[in-house]
Formats: structure tokens, sequence, C-alpha cells
């Protein structure tokens, strides 16, 4: 009886933690690079694009399953090319060199993009 009082405990203190868990609390670590700081690197990419005028995007969020090791070097950033295969316009958060780990040396993270409303024109070239 005690055994299952205390693991109905830690099963709803492990479903709070999760709850309060969003891309805003996911910020980069000693070992990770965040959801976050990923998410406002295609928010800044983005709004340079936006300001040539061109199209109006909005940067929508990284997938929530993503775990990349911390980024050693400035973040690079790119629209996805055609060629990966991604149904949708995305833009690419890429990391050329991460900090020292036994996982990837290099990792890139798509991140979607939709037409902001009221847009007619077509997609940006990639």
């Amino acid at each position: 009886m005690l055994r299952s009082i205390r693991l109905s405990a830690a099963l709803s203190a492990c479903a709070l933690c999760l709850a309060s868990w969003s891309i805003e609390t996911d910020r980069s670590t000693e070992d990770t690079h965040g959801l976050f700081e990923i998410r406002e690197e295609a928010r800044r990419f983005i709004s340079q694009e936006n300001a040539k005028g061109h199209q109006q995007w909005d940067a929508l969020e990284p997938n929530m399953k993503t775990l990349v090791p911390r980024c050693a070097v400035p973040l690079e950033t790119r629209w996805t090319p055609k060629s990966y295969g991604r149904s949708k316009p995305s833009v690419m958060v890429i990391c050329t060199a991460s900090v020292p780990n036994t996982v990837m040396r290099r990792w890139d993270v798509h991140v979607p993009v939709e037409r902001k409303p009221n847009q007619t024109e077509s997609p940006a070239p990639f």
C-alpha cells in the first residue's frame, strides 16, 4: 500500500514537471542547446527575411522531442532546401561544431514556418 502511494506521488510530481516544461523554459545548459535559443535564432532569420519584403512568415516551434548538444560556435540559419524532402517550408538552424561529446559533432534543427495571414504570394525559394 505504501509503495503504491509513493508511486502515485512520484507520477503526480512527474506530470506537474512535464506540464510546466515548454519551449520558454527549455534553455541551454552546459551540455545541451535549448529549444528556446534555437527558436529565437529561427525568429531572427525570419525577421531578416520579412524585412526584405518578399513574403511575410512566422517561425513556429521546433519539435519538442529534439535534444542536441550545446553548440560551440555561433548558430547559422538558412531556408531548408527542398531536396531535404520536407513537406512544408522550414528554417534550418545549424551548429557546425558542438561541444565535445560522444553523440554528434554537428547538428541541424528544422523549425517550421508558416505564411502570415493575408499573404498570397508563393513560398520563398530554397
